[in-house]
């Protein structure tokens, strides 16, 4: 049997058509500068971002039969293994239309009548040897995975972005490494301060909470640590913000299967995900190892700050 890799993941693969306009969105209506053809995904790009990274990683979702299937020949490129993945003539993937204003945030419209999740009977063999699972809100299609991976022992790191009930409460609460927008999860808690929210997102159970924000930085929550904190962000020319939480996805799973704490993971991840906007696309601008220490290391590189009912505390 081939090497099971360190982290795995199954949810969302995508193929994305990109418009680039030389308005901002708010603007209603822009010329086209560019157009594109990329492949994405939150699963997808998050796993590419750990080999980019030099770590090991394998997507096991669906994935068509065909030999010559795009979406089976770009995760290979990538140096995601798919030899694991189940196959199925009728997989295809997420497709998306983006258009990207010019400072850099995106619409994405998406079609998602694909079949998602993975085989209800997937291996515990091939789960027992990975360290860290990736889903996303698509995981609600196969649940029971979820719950035997992390009965096996694996860190269940999860990328939710939208609630369907029940099925993502329970999905959410088998996540011991929460990662959220924090759109959504002022929605899934009712909560207004990022404070608020942390609490209201923590179990017993969890390792971290962490809340995704763009440009206004990344709160979060550890088991190692104290407090709540909020880590601001770094100061980088935006080009496009495709893919950014994605990356910000496997840059944490990476820094993970590493030993990090969770101060060290979220200020890799996010290093991470700020390099990966200074380039077009999902995929164009993920960065190596070398470029996130390297951009951590410098003097402009923004410190953690404990949340004291500050007004960065408060969102609007």
């Amino acid at each position: 049997m081939p090497t099971v890799p360190s982290i795995l993941g199954f949810g969302a693969i995508a193929i994305d058509d990109i418009v680039y306009v030389d308005q901002p969105l708010s603007a209603g209506k822009g010329k086209v500068r560019q157009s594109a053809r990329a492949f994405g995904g939150n699963v997808a790009t998050a796993l590419a971002a750990v080999v980019r990274l030099g770590g090991t990683a394998g997507y096991i979702g669906w994935l068509g039969s065909a030999a010559d299937d795009a979406v089976l020949r770009d995760l290979v490129a990538s140096g995601v293994e798919t030899v694991f993945a189940p196959r199925h003539p009728d997989a295809r993937p997420v497709r998306s239309r983006i258009t990207v204003g010019s400072d850099g945030e995106r619409f994405i419209a998406y079609d998602d009548d694909a079949m998602l999740g993975t085989a209800p009977d997937f291996p515990d063999d091939i789960l027992s040897r990975a360290t860290v699972l990736i889903v996303d809100s698509y995981a609600i299609r196969s649940l029971d995975v979820v719950a035997r991976a992390r009965d096996l022992g694996l860190a269940i790191l999860g990328d939710i972005e939208w609630s369907n009930g029940p099925a993502t409460e329970r999905l959410t609460a088998l996540c011991d490494h929460l990662i959220l927008p924090l759109g959504f999860a002022r929605t899934a808690t009712g909560c207004r301060s990022p404070s608020e929210m942390l609490d209201a997102l923590w179990l017993p159970s969890r390792s971290a909470v962490v809340l995704t924000d763009g440009g206004r930085g990344v709160y979060y929550r550890g088991r190692e640590e104290t407090g709540l904190w909020h880590l601001p962000p770094h100061r980088v020319v935006v080009v496009d913000s495709t893919g950014a939480g994605d990356c910000f996805h496997g840059a944490y799973a990476h820094a993970l299967t590493r030993g990090a704490d969770t101060a060290g993971r979220v200020a890799f991840a996010a290093a991470a995900a700020a390099l990966s906007i200074t380039g077009r696309g999902g995929r164009e601008a993920l960065p190596t190892d070398y470029q996130v220490t390297e951009l951590l290391a410098s003097t402009n590189a923004p410190s953690a700050v404990e949340l004291k009912n500050s007004h960065t505390d408060t969102v609007t």
